[in-house]
């Protein structure tokens, strides 16, 4: 996939993030302060914080966009892991103000929400769902963490509805059959989905985070690329083969043995086709070879 295209569907995707997102806040808000639902309201939240990790990863994509220059000569890919730690800030934040409210709730009188609270609430679901899956899709498609990240922002928002939901509906029907103890429904459902969006964010940022600080790809993830150097049967052997991750593509620092006995401008040949080879993945982005002579004696020896 070319570079334009990918960010064309990454950033499309992240200004859908936006636009739904906001409607949801303003539909949620609204029918919250309506329905006098407190869970809803701090559902709307909820969704208002995911128009910042939205506007994050769109941001993040845009710097990730730019291409080598002075200052980075490796590119600017890690702006989408850099994106991915911003939403997961959020998210942790979201998660500590869901739980705070839902812990609250619990110490404050219990009023019954209107019923029209749970359409609005299902209606989110739907959507954040569809969001979710959209999004996870295409992240894993085009290998963008930031991307990634957002859609399981989504997928705590139907965390969140799901506790509302249940919250909701608990209330009401505590409320009908006269059982006092199910109002309290919506305030725990939220305590325990507040846990939920930490664990989640946690790991998410754990994640973005290692992949930052110069993960390299373990040796079971690199057997492409070795197939590729093998490939050029002047290779005589592939010593250190280092992949960095740099957000949505990787650089090779790879070092190679050959005949000891050709010439300086017969090994640059050489590098150039194990390049070349490296650069036909469509995750690499640059690639840096270093020639070794190959001593078969030697080797044999290190083997004792």
């Amino acid at each position: 996939m070319k570079q334009d295209d990918r960010f064309k569907q990454a950033e499309f995707a992240a200004w859908l993030g936006i636009i739904v997102n906001i409607i949801l806040t303003i539909v949620k808000g609204f029918i919250g302060l309506k329905a006098n639902s407190k869970a809803l309201i701090a559902d709307a939240v909820h969704s208002a914080s995911d128009i910042a990790g939205s506007l994050a990863v769109y941001i993040g994509l845009r710097a990730a966009k730019r291409p080598p220059d002075e200052d980075h000569p490796y590119g600017h890919g890690k702006a989408e892991s850099i994106a991915a730690i911003i939403v997961a800030v959020i998210l942790f934040l979201a998660g500590l103000q869901i739980g705070k409210s839902s812990i609250t709730a619990l110490f404050t009188k219990i009023e019954v929400p209107g019923g029209i609270a749970i359409y609005a609430v299902i209606f989110s679901i739907v959507v954040k769902e569809a969001l979710f899956q959209y999004k996870y899709r295409l992240g894993k498609k085009l290998n963008s963490a930031a991307l990634i990240v957002n859609a399981y922002e989504h997928r705590s928002d139907v965390y969140s509805s799901i506790a509302a939901l249940i919250g909701i509906g608990a209330s009401i029907i505590g409320k009908k059959i006269d059982v006092h103890w199910l109002e309290f429904g919506d305030p725990i459902a939220g305590v325990i989905v507040s846990i939920l969006v930490l664990k989640m964010a946690w790991k998410l940022g754990s994640d973005s985070i290692h992949n930052t600080l110069d993960h390299v790809l373990h040796e079971e993830d690199t057997t492409d690329f070795r197939e590729l150097v093998a490939s050029v049967h002047e290779v005589r052997e592939i010593g250190e083969l280092h992949a960095r991750e740099h957000g949505y593509y990787v650089i090779i620092d790879l070092k190679i043995s050959v005949d000891p006995n050709i010439t300086v401008k017969e090994g640059h040949e050489i590098g150039k086709k194990v390049k070349s080879k490296l650069m036909e993945h469509p995750n690499v982005h640059d690639v840096f070879v270093h020639i070794n002579p190959d001593h078969p004696d030697e080797r044999r020896n290190e083997s004792f």
